[in-house]
């Protein structure tokens, strides 16, 4: 009943079904007194549309952090006249014994209620209420359901010094379900007689008493004539339990499969053991024996086994009671047994451990319901995957994905998953996947990073999403990405590596973004963030990837968005960038990034005031001669000066340096600059270069806009000609050159830049008819 990822499109009844339960109240309900959900009057939906509703409703509640949970959910479908329900599958919390009761009048024909640990005994009566209907019903690990509630005194005072204490309920059975079918009771509790319970129910055809322990299963007899499923998973078995079975000739599927690690079990299995089997249950088509401890005398000597090509004839097996059958089985479970090495095994498919088809094979068996084996089988798969490469990449991805989702809260599981997606998801394997599957991994990644605060699942989460093109990819769910990204890096303690990735993370989501995402990133607290970082690594006085990252992440988030801007001047920004000046004088890098920063806040007119002091100034005036990343500081010390010569003389609210002082050196500096230089900057708009154009106040500001603009489209002519002319900037340079204030080498460099745009548009011309 595991819902697989899939690669398909969603059905259009998905979508809806999807629709309508993240807008209940817009679409098929009302809120009552502004608290309960009601259907509006005049719905009716049939089985397969609330069947629908229930499962995803669960599937939401579990898997997605944003979708917010109804109190009144289940109470939308207590009255058949207008919703009917025939087949559910609730798990785990979400599910509580009011929810059971408010759909006690639905004749449900199957039932799985799975891990359901908030049920109790009120439970088991509401289930009397669908015993004439129901056909197939699952009680896997609802360990509280035998259990209820005994009040000692009865009396008030006395439930202050008694409180309630768990009573296990030992007369209830399941009489009057006379329909029932199959049946599931893994993991039940022990005190409960299984004997007793099951005896009323006349034929049932499938029974799971996983991890049960039953010294006496002779009671299984009863159903010989009927019972074609078994499962006796972790049941430490002896030579009584072979004999029962083997009487059971109607059996089609038999599971005595264990766990060899959860405890010391003294049965071993033999050739004479299968041999029984293959003799007595002629049906056979599925066989589990993973786990067992395999007395090895029911293999065929290695000679004989290794002849020819591999092959699933029971003529041939290489396991020699399996000589027997009449046909290959169609499953087999050999997980952690010698037997899966084998060369001839009579199976379609084989559960185990030898190769990527067995481990595929195990996962897909064993998820649902025992996460213990699942998480070594993924174990497995990431070996697989790390070392070879992986041939059935799309259902390995699939499985991962559903196992994932499938067990939220186990941490082996979150481990050995979120390492597994790193390496299936590298981009060997980009062009095998498609937008709606690589977005379900980003989803488990996201869930898994939310649940597990734990060192290594949020390492292998990180570094699963570097694997995706950021921030595209990520967009979809770009809020709560940057907010477990801020939220891992504003923990006190941190690891290193995580830390640096996070950081790399962050600085590629604000990249390439548009404003409205960057000022919502603001709000989270990523400037504030940021800052912290570049605080705490001044005070360690190390200037690494963490520190370089930081300074680069806060360039990119306050491109052209002033509230940034702003946020970093009121957190003390300017400090910490005159520390690290200071602290680091001879890393280019940092430099780089941190002028990059600050020529975005000297865009801004309101905030350039504040860059205005004597240290400030002076700071920018040496950095005019650096010779940093090639012409990376000086340009981008030259751009902030020429946004404060732009607001005029007034402006100049210091005494020392002398504008004119500085105006020399800027025009020294734009003159050193090699034309032809190769950049490390990417500008999604010219516009606050632009703005220097059509004034008079500062020459020198209209020269280094005016060369910015003739590097950028000699160098890199098919990205910036098309911007330059779409933003209206060959008007601006044509009227420039008519100025009679603009210096002429400014305007011979302006006549140099139009006269690229007209070659490249006339290059670029459709000339086709």
């Amino acid at each position: 009943s595991l819902k697989m990822a899939s690669d398909s499109p969603e059905s259009l009844m998905t979508l809806c079904t999807d629709y309508c339960l993240r807008n209940l109240e817009g679409t098929l309900c009302y809120l009552l007194d502004n608290e309960t959900l009601r259907l509006h009057p005049d719905i009716f939906l049939p089985s397969e549309i609330c069947d629908k509703l229930v499962n995803e409703y669960v599937e939401l509640v579990k898997t997605d952090s944003i979708f917010e949970p109804h109190e009144s959910f289940f109470t939308l479908f207590s009255d058949p006249r207008s919703t009917r329900l025939a087949r559910i599958h609730l798990r785990e919390h979400i599910v509580q014994d009011q929810d059971l009761e408010a759909i006690r009048k639905q004749d449900l024909i199957e039932l799985y209620l799975t891990n359901c640990e908030k049920l109790t005994a009120k439970s088991l009566q509401t289930l009397v209420s669908f015993s004439h209907t129901l056909i197939s019903l699952s009680l896997f690990g609802c360990s509280n359901i035998f259990y209820e509630e005994e009040n000692p005194g009865g009396c008030e005072d006395d439930c202050l010094v008694n409180p309630t204490r768990q009573v296990l309920v030992k007369d209830f059975t399941f009489e009057g379900f006379s329909r029932l079918r199959i049946l599931n009771l893994g993991r039940l509790i022990e005190g409960v007689n299984v004997e007793t319970l099951l005896r009323p129910l006349a034929s049932l055809a499938a029974l799971d008493l996983s991890g049960i322990q039953l010294n006496d299963v002779a009671f299984l007899t009863q159903w010989k004539d009927s019972l074609v499923s078994l499962v006796l998973y972790n049941m430490d078995l002896s030579e009584e339990h072979i004999q029962v079975i083997a009487q059971l000739r109607k059996l089609r599927h038999l599971d005595i499969s264990r766990d060899h690690l959860s405890s010391y079990y003294k049965f071993k299995l033999t050739r004479r053991v299968l041999n029984l089997f293959v003799e007595n249950l002629v049906n056979l088509t599925s066989l589990d024996i993973s786990g067992h401890t395999m007395l090895e005398n029911c293999t065929i000597p290695s000679m004989e086994e290794k002849m020819g090509q591999t092959s699933i004839e029971p003529a041939k097996s290489s396991i020699a009671p399996f000589r027997g059958l009449k046909r290959p089985l169609q499953f087999l479970g050999l997980f952690e047994t010698s037997l899966c090495r084998l060369t001839h095994i009579p199976a379609y498919k084989v559960s185990g451990d030898k190769n990527e088809e067995q481990v595929l094979n195990a996962i897909e068996a064993y998820t649902e319901h025992r996460p213990e084996i699942t998480s070594r089988a993924i174990n497995l798969l990431f070996d697989i995957a790390r070392i070879e490469r992986c041939s059935q990449l799309l259902r390995a991805l699939q499985l991962v994905i559903t196992a994932l989702k499938c067990h939220k809260d186990d941490k082996n599981i979150q481990v050995t998953g979120s390492a597994a997606l790193f390496y299936l998801t590298n981009s060997e394997y980009r062009m095998e996947q498609s937008v709606k599957l690589r977005r379900q991994v980003i989803q488990v990644v996201l869930n898994g990073m939310e649940s597990y605060q734990e060192v290594t699942v949020q390492r292998n989460c990180c570094l699963t999403l570097c694997n995706f093109s950021i921030p595209e990819e990520l967009e979809f769910q770009y809020r709560r990405v940057n907010e477990l990204l801020l939220n891992i890096l504003n923990q006190s303690r941190q690891d290193e590596s995580i830390q640096r990735i996070a950081v790399h993370l962050c600085n590629a989501l604000v990249c390439q973004v548009d404003n409205d995402h960057k000022e919502a990133v603001g709000k989270m607290g990523f400037v504030m963030t940021m800052l912290k970082l570049i605080q705490k690594k001044l005070a360690d006085k190390t200037c690494d990837q963490v520190m370089e990252f930081s300074w680069s992440a806060l360039w990119n988030i306050t491109d052209e968005t002033p509230d940034n801007c702003e946020m970093f001047l009121n957190y003390s920004g300017m400090k910490l960038f005159l520390e690290c000046l200071k602290e680091f004088p001879e890393k280019q890098e940092l430099h780089r990034n941190m002028l990059g920063l600050l020529g975005n806040v000297a865009e801004v007119k309101e905030l350039r005031p504040q860059l205005m002091t004597s240290q400030f100034i002076s700071v920018f005036s040496n950095l005019l001669e650096s010779k940093a990343d090639g012409i990376e500081v000086s340009y981008n010390a030259c751009g902030v000066l020429s946004h404060i010569m732009f607001d005029g003389l007034e402006a100049w609210g210091i005494c020392e340096p002398h504008r004119e002082e500085v105006v020399k050196r800027m025009w020294a500096a734009i003159q050193s600059w090699d034309i032809n230089s190769r950049r490390n900057i990417n500008y999604r708009s010219f516009e606050p270069i632009l703005r220097l154009l059509p004034q008079g106040i500062s020459p020198v500001s209209q020269h280094w806009a005016t060369w910015a603009l003739y590097n950028l489209v000699s160098v890199y002519p098919d990205k910036y000609c098309p911007l330059l002319i779409k933003e209206g900037g060959i008007p601006l340079l044509k009227d420039m050159i008519k100025m009679a204030s603009a210096r002429q080498e400014t305007k011979e460099m302006a006549r140099k830049v139009i006269e690229h745009c007209s070659n490249f548009k006339e290059e670029n011309m459709d000339t086709s008819r």
